[in-house]
């Protein structure tokens, strides 16, 4: 029979501070207030029971640590005021050498009255364990706008290297890592949906933490859900025990924190190959599966001739509602993205190799700190670049390229090239939301560094074989940059003779710490089939006499392009609007009906160019679409093109009519678009109260999770969001 700790005696009460702890170390990562650094986080273990109905998450944290000094005097987490600790512990583990199997959860049952406690732990009996816990004093302190501090006093005999474990037990509500949905914000419109999206520092909200991704431990987890609710995690093992109404998971690699994700809901699988599957909503099901079947091996296979094996056992895919706040989550053995992307062949394809990428950069070597961001996102790009010139060809990879670089020079134009968050080592201060990184440059600058440590060897091919080094040297732990480029110079020893490093105007150290665009930029004429004609077409349009330029270009049929050139035209018109008024009335007689037909990622494009250059007649289609798309992604860019316009009553009129279908984030900062597009401090409207808007405007919510601009901006976020 397992011993039961004495924390859980006394179910649901509150742990009584023994004594004050002491105050809180200094800050060891400016994403972190965490003392990560004083101790070895072995693994941890979480029992959670999902209560959708309260929008609650009831959870039991055990960390199994071990102090690297004698008697440290505390304990110190990343929390959020989301969270309510109800009790922590102390317990002694057993060494490394005979550590126990994980412990049980025990979940109270479901009865009229107060919410019940959060799980209870159950530890196995294990020679020279102890099992009894005595009680920890805690404090909650604020620490950053997104965040706590939470101080743990360990006992004063704690010895270095001495295992040990800290049980939290606590509940969850507006968390900004867990997304609820009731039913009719799903597809399927029948069950309830959760799900949590921890990038960058968001999953201390989740459970408190080492937030940092410097630090890495395997972890495993006991989920209770409502019954006919599937539960998933991003994990190497997972089971339902029918007869305890649990899901079971394990993780058996090292992950950091912000890897550990959940979703459940209304999900049903589909094998869309030998180690993949998707799951999704029935009524999503078959074309997931038709649009991914045979791909999805087809590319881990590409992968791992150029650097690897899939180290992650199962490759499978989760199709998100259209809440999900980004397009795409490399979260371990099960990418999170979102459903809307289905409708868009070429981007869903692109998304989820990048995601594939991500497997060997970013989950297994890591970025030590979110200063460093494009030792994931550069390299993962690279990756995905690889990957589709294998699969199709040099000429589609240049012309995806040749589409995310004129977003960068967009974006660069728009914050300016003396911009701090144009560095690929940007430089965080203390307390700043590490997700305001998350930008084009971390992409596509950090992809033009790789790609120039590409060139500098000669061979793509033996630049593959030194990722394939780089990955099996640093596998499952976070690095720093210093670590990749002494890995090139050791692996490539001629040029560290040659001193590239130090080359006039090339220095490592200016890409990595000059503002601006990148200091190099690839040959994409391999492309030149595909870009040249965008082109054209784009000059063609701007030509004169109109008249004549219009009958040229309506002679060349954009439904045969592919789907990225069609965008990069469009990406072109963006550019130049606005654009003379019969240049619009022809375009829309031209092309409105045809765009209309095809994919969002097209439409968004065209009703942008009809907004941002007021032309009436085609406001009908921005009213449909908006109609239709809960995607944050499609709606927030066309809401404040509308409100930087004179569409801004036009804009009014759609929320309060599409208001009730949005996720209450999205819906709080579509509001805050609307007011800031009214003026400052104006609200939206006086109606609002009997539209039963809520008013208020959280400028903190997770909606603007990846750091987006504020609405006022006039960056689209559609150029600042790509796959995580």
């Amino acid at each position: 029979m397992a011993a039961q700790c004495c924390c859980c005696k006394a179910p649901g009460a509150e742990a009584a501070p023994a004594r004050p702890p002491p105050e809180p170390p200094p800050a060891l990562d400016v994403a972190s207030a965490s003392s990560a650094q004083l101790f070895r986080l072995r693994h941890l273990q979480l029992g959670l029971e999902l209560r959708p109905e309260a929008r609650e998450l009831a959870g039991c944290l055990v960390l199994e640590l071990c102090a690297l000094r004698p008697a440290p005097r505390a304990l110190v987490l990343d929390a959020h005021p989301a969270l309510r600790l109800h009790s922590a512990a102390f317990r002694r583990a057993p060494a490394a050498a005979a550590a126990e199997p994980p412990c049980a959860f025990a979940f109270a049952a479901a009865e009229p009255g107060p919410a019940p406690p959060p799980p209870l732990p159950a530890f196995p009996e294990a020679p020279g364990a102890e099992p009894a816990c005595c009680p920890l004093a805690f404090r909650v302190d604020p620490f950053t706008d997104y965040g706590s501090s939470l101080t743990v006093t360990l006992p004063p005999e704690l010895q270095a290297h001495q295992p040990f474990q800290v049980i939290l037990r606590y509940t969850s509500t507006d968390a900004p890592a867990i997304w609820w949905l009731d039913p009719e914000l799903t597809y399927g419109n029948a069950k309830p949906f959760v799900f949590t999206q921890g990038h960058s520092v968001c999953n201390r909200s989740f459970f408190p933490c080492f937030d940092t991704p410097a630090v890495k431990c395997t972890y495993s987890a006991v989920v209770k859900a409502p019954s006919g609710v599937q539960v998933l995690m991003s994990a190497t093992q997972s089971t339902y025990v029918e007869e305890e109404g649990v899901y079971r998971f394990h993780m058996e690699h090292p992950v950091p924190a912000y890897l550990v994700a959940l979703v459940a809901g209304d999900l049903q699988p589909a094998d869309i190959g030998p180690r993949s599957r998707v799951w999704a909503e029935p009524c999503l099901l078959p074309t997931a599966t038709s649009k991914l079947s045979g791909a999805v091996e087809q590319w881990l296979s590409a992968a791992e001739r150029l650097y690897g094996p899939y180290m992650w056992g199962r490759y499978d895919i989760v199709f998100l509602p259209p809440s999900f706040p980004i397009v795409a989550m490399e979260n371990p053995c099960l990418t999170f993205i979102i459903s809307s992307i289905l409708e868009s062949d070429e981007f869903l394809v692109i998304d989820v190799i990048h995601e594939v990428a991500h497997s060997w950069f970013g989950n297994a070597v890591t970025n030590a700190t979110w200063e460093e961001m494009w030792l994931s996102e550069g390299l993962a790009t690279y990756a995905q670049r690889r990957i589709t010139t294998e699969t199709y060809g040099a000429a589609f990879t240049c012309l995806e390229t040749a589409f995310r670089l004129d977003a960068l020079h967009r974006q660069m134009k728009l914050l300016g090239e003396d911009s701090p968050v144009s560095k690929l080592q940007v430089k965080l201060e203390p307390g700043v939301n590490p997700s305001h990184l998350m930008n084009l440059f971390t992409y596509e600058k950090g992809y033009c560094f790789v790609y120039y440590l590409s060139q500098l060897c000669g061979d793509p091919q033996r630049f593959d074989d030194f990722l394939r080094a780089y990955v099996e040297k640093y596998k499952f732990t976070s690095v720093v940059a210093q670590d990749l480029l002494d890995s090139f110079l050791s692996f490539f020893p001629e040029l560290k003779e040659q001193s590239v490093d130090c080359r006039a105007g090339l220095e490592f150290e200016r890409w990595l710490n000059a503002t601006g665009p990148p200091l190099a930029e690839p040959d994409l004429s391999q492309g030149s089939s595909l870009t040249r004609p965008v082109e054209a077409l784009f000059q063609l349009w701007t030509a004169e006499p109109l008249d004549q330029a219009a009958a040229s270009a309506s002679a060349i049929d954009i439904s045969k392009w592919r789907t990225f050139q069609t965008a990069l035209f469009l990406d072109r018109l963006l550019d130049g609007s606005p654009l003379p008024q019969e240049v619009v009335m022809s375009l829309s007689k031209c092309y409105s009906s045809l765009l209309d037909s095809m994919n969002a990622e097209i439409r968004i494009r065209w009703l942008q160019i009809v907004v941002r250059n007021d032309y009436y007649p085609d406001l009908h289609r921005v009213r449909r679409f908006l109609e239709s798309q809960m995607s944050r992604m499609y709606t927030i860019p066309l809401y404040e093109d509308l409100c930087t316009g004179a569409l801004k009553s036009f804009a009014l009129e759609v929320f309060y009519q599409t208001q009730g279908r949005l996720h209450p984030n999205l819906r709080r900062t579509i509001q805050q678009i609307l007011s800031q597009g009214l003026g400052p401090g104006a609200e939206p409207s006086v109606e609002q109260a009997s539209a039963g808007v809520d008013s208020e405007v959280d400028a903190d919510t997770p909606a603007l999770l990846l750091g987006d601009e504020p609405p006022s901006s006039a960056i689209s976020l559609r150029d600042v969001n790509v796959s995580a």
